[in-house]
């Protein structure tokens, strides 16, 4: 190989690593990595979904630390139980109210299953699916487009995004899009932002996720075989209908006054990224 050929050889290296270490290259090289996790561990089995949980973790760090060259405070250990603990709180909280103001709307029975074998089942699967797509949401997408565009523009877009990923679930219409998108999008986003700490969004969505398929309410339009089982008696707009309850205007108003208060405590912490224009 001549000089000229081997510079070029060089340059297009670099040029590769560049693209490969901006926010979009890491971005979509997470993406595709914890995708493919998940995909691999999405059969439903206990142990598989533990082994994928803690797999899409592991490729979140490696593709922090050695693509995007950057440290990972938000997944670090220490406090990382309390953190939890806090988004677990704020789940149940969501839910709790949101049930609660349209309890009249719902018929509910005791379920005919084993309380343990239901309890442990669920569990383990829906942390699976809080772990995955919150590192890939608002660990990935939402910290990525924040260095492009700032934070408001990366919160209102990963919401958008997060409510059409949901418009494929069984059930959905263009209503529960919207309403995954402000519940659950602005919601996660604004706890994201607020505490600058995964587990504490993974808490917070695992929480939710865990307490409407106990209850016997499908899960964005996911079938549950909770504790109990719920019959929906009320209009669609109070129950969600066969999506969900988080097609229920309950929730809506619920994680808005949640979401809220996050996003002014976390401008006021200095974690919000400015507007960026190119």
């Amino acid at each position: 190989m001549d000089a000229e050929a081997a510079e070029r050889t060089d340059h297009e290296i670099g040029r590769f690593h560049r693209v490969l270490r901006s926010p979009l290259g890491w971005m979509l090289v997470g993406t595709v990595g914890i995708g493919g996790v998940s995909a691999l561990s999405s059969s439903g089995h206990p142990v598989l979904a533990v082994v994928g949980a803690v797999a899409a973790v592991a490729v979140y760090w490696v593709v922090m630390r050695y693509v995007a060259r950057r440290s990972v405070p938000e997944i670090a250990p220490r406090r990382a139980v309390s953190h939890a603990a806090i988004g677990i709180a704020l789940g149940v909280v969501l839910i709790a109210a949101s049930v609660l103001m349209v309890i009249t709307e719902f018929s509910f029975t005791r379920s005919s299953g084993g309380i343990t074998a239901i309890v442990a089942s669920m569990v383990v699967v829906q942390l699976w699916a809080a772990v995955t797509e919150e590192l890939i949401f608002r660990g990935l997408v939402l910290q990525a487009l924040e260095r492009l565009c700032g934070s408001g523009m990366a919160l209102a877009i990963t919401a958008v995004l997060f409510g059409l990923l949901h418009l494929a679930n069984p059930g959905a219409t263009v209503w529960s899009s919207f309403a995954i998108a402000v519940e659950a999008g602005v919601l996660l986003g604004a706890a994201f932002l607020w505490r600058r700490n995964l587990w504490l969004v993974i808490g917070l969505h695992f929480a939710w996720n865990t307490s409407v398929a106990l209850l016997g309410i499908p899960v964005s339009g996911h079938e549950a075989v909770g504790v109990l089982t719920a019959q929906p008696t009320g209009p669609d707009l109070l129950t969600g209908g066969i999506f969900g309850i988080e097609a229920s205007i309950a929730p809506i108003v619920v994680s808005l006054l949640l979401a809220t208060p996050m996003l002014i405590a976390a401008r006021r912490r200095g974690n919000l990224a400015p507007w960026r224009h190119r």
